[in-house]
């Protein structure tokens, strides 16, 4: 676990319910339960806010980091796939996305890769990437905060053939590699929520710091399928999918463990004084 990640992770899923902003003090504290040193966690923050996530605001003499709009949305969106509902029924379509981005200009199109990449974006040809999900307004965005639009075309139609829509989805993913690193986390992690299921009917003693600890390091963990799972409609899954279950463990073993995490979370949590 690498601060500069953790920061994310402890953004995401504490600070910005809490107001969004967080005195540098306790950012450290709350990584020291990780192992991490208060330097390694100033320099992870510094960078972070350079790259144009977070910005800084200081009262007095200390310093308090809050998302910038940018950092906000990624937020929003990870969230949003994080603790993922149950999707309607796919319409069919697919976005499309085709760009001619000069070589002169390679870091601008080596960065859309990893956004496309990121929000679930499957390669089918060179320059040519595909989603079943509606994420043509999304796209539309990155292009112009990239400065990229006049390079980049949009469209939302049907496949029709020669192959079927899962046989399309075999060209753009690897799903036997996204079900084994499903498979891994639910080796991982089911020991750990069944014991701590026997530890609560037990009514043995949890710390709160404990909570924290071990919910921080499942939402860490489970953030990383945001990178390689595309978020597929049901009716593109294959029928042996271990997404399903190691998201039923997820959302079980974060309930167990929440309150208390909340708790130690706000016993450290020092916002700026208004």
């Amino acid at each position: 676990m690498k601060p500069q990640s953790m920061i994310f992770t402890i953004y995401g899923e504490y600070v910005r319910h809490f107001g969004g902003e967080i005195w540098v003090g306790s950012l450290t504290r709350l990584l020291g339960q990780f192992g991490m040193s208060e330097q390694a966690v100033r320099v992870a923050i510094s960078r972070i806010a350079s790259q144009g996530w977070l910005k800084a605001r200081k009262v007095g003499n200390r310093s308090y980091y809050s998302l910038t709009p940018r950092g906000k949305k990624r937020m929003n969106e990870a969230s949003a796939r994080i603790y993922k509902q149950s999707p309607g029924r796919w319409d069919g379509k697919w976005c499309i996305i085709h760009y001619n981005i000069p070589e002169k200009q390679r870091a601008k199109r080596d960065q859309l890769r990893k956004e496309l990449s990121w929000m679930g974006f499957g390669m089918l040809a060179n320059s040519v990437w595909i989603s079943p999900n509606d994420l043509a307004d999304r796209v539309k965005e990155i292009a112009e905060s990239y400065d990229a639009s006049e390079y980049i075309e949009v469209f939302r139609s049907e496949h029709l053939g020669v192959s079927t829509d899962k046989q399309l989805v075999e060209k753009c993913w690897n799903l036997d590699e996204i079900n084994k690193a499903y498979e891994e986390f639910i080796s991982r992690y089911q020991p750990q929520y069944e014991r701590l299921k026997e530890q609560v009917k037990n009514e043995e003693d949890i710390s709160d710091a404990e909570c924290f600890v071990e919910k921080t390091k499942l939402v860490h963990e489970y953030r990383k399928f945001l990178f390689i799972d595309p978020s597929l409609p049901e009716e593109l899954l294959p029928d042996f999918w271990t997404g399903r279950e190691a998201d039923r463990l997820f959302r079980h073993y974060y309930e167990l463990l929440h309150p208390g995490a909340v708790r130690f979370f706000l016993s450290v949590f020092k916002s700026a004084p208004e």
